[in-house]
């Protein structure tokens, strides 16, 4: 593959940090001149912002404007999602103007599964070091720039990984619901065209939470971030903080239900709730 570059001009809604460092993605690295490189599907890309102007370079499978229009959400405008989030209350308002360049990758059901998986009660250094290295054993090799990247594995190549080999990896306590997630999908118990292809989302929560080590915040998290439904709310420490602080005002935050708070993101965001929550955890945690 040779290398491919594209320029997005005048663009309002993108900025590499907050998209990359909103919570989302585990594989994008900040390199010293600001920019970020990542790997995603088989394309290994850096994004650079000057002044206006987006630049994207790597090697592609396919077109470069055409997969990063893609993956980069660049069809959606994110101005008018804006807009009509920042008329709800001054909080959001404030939150937006913060993270205001946070875009919601398109990003692959099978790798997002894996990595939120890992994500349970872990920390994003650790959470990326984990990947990192599942990729480096299992996944292909990608040359650029004379550096080596590795792409995500696939199904068939993480399930040549024992329980033993994924706990030597680091994974902990999550080598065997890694390892039992697998053979889930290898044996076609469950398919990714049949998470796809579910229209309802409700029915969607409840076939993911029936993988191991998937709860309501990780089947959110993939509900947002790979099968785009804009309408869950997922919720985390961040979030149960800044919701309590904007709206609730109990002493004790711990003491506030999820049960409340989704009832709450429903009733002020509507079918905008996760990228209500992507504004408020970033600017909850980042300010």
């Amino acid at each position: 593959m040779e290398e491919q570059q594209y320029i997005l001009k005048n663009c309002k809604s993108f900025e590499p940090k907050h998209i990359f460092e909103c919570g989302q993605c585990f594989r994008w690295n900040e390199q010293s001149d600001g920019s970020y490189t990542g790997v995603f599907g088989n394309n290994v890309m850096n994004v650079k912002k000057e002044g206006d102007n987006i630049i994207f370079k790597g090697i592609c499978n396919g077109n470069i404007k055409e997969v990063c229009e893609d993956y980069f959400d660049l069809k959606t405008s994110y101005e008018k999602i804006k807009e009509k989030l920042s008329n709800i209350d001054e909080y959001l308002a404030n939150s937006i103007n913060y993270g205001k360049g946070i875009r919601i990758l398109n990003q692959d059901l099978w790798e997002t599964i894996i990595s939120f998986e890992i994500s349970a009660n872990n920390n994003i250094p650790r959470i990326k070091g984990i990947i990192d290295r599942i990729c480096k054993k299992y996944g292909n090799e990608i040359t650029w720039n004379n550096e080596t990247y590795y792409t995500f594995p696939t199904i068939q190549q993480l399930s040549k990984a024992s329980i033993e080999d994924l706990r030597n990896i680091g994974l902990g306590f999550r080598d065997k619901r890694i390892y039992d997630t697998t053979q889930i999908f290898l044996t076609e118990k469950m398919t990714l065209e049949e998470l796809s292809s579910e229209k309802d989302t409700e029915k969607l929560r409840e076939k993911l939470i029936q993988l191991p080590g998937v709860g309501p915040k990780v089947a959110d998290c993939i509900l947002l971030f790979s099968l785009k439904r804009y309408e869950v709310f997922p919720i985390d420490v961040w979030v149960r903080r800044v919701m309590n602080e904007l709206y609730i005002h109990k002493e004790d935050e711990e003491k506030v239900s999820k049960k409340e708070l989704q009832k709450l993101a429903k009733e002020k965001y509507e079918n905008l709730a996760g990228l209500a929550q992507q504004y408020l955890f970033y600017w909850k945690r980042e300010a």
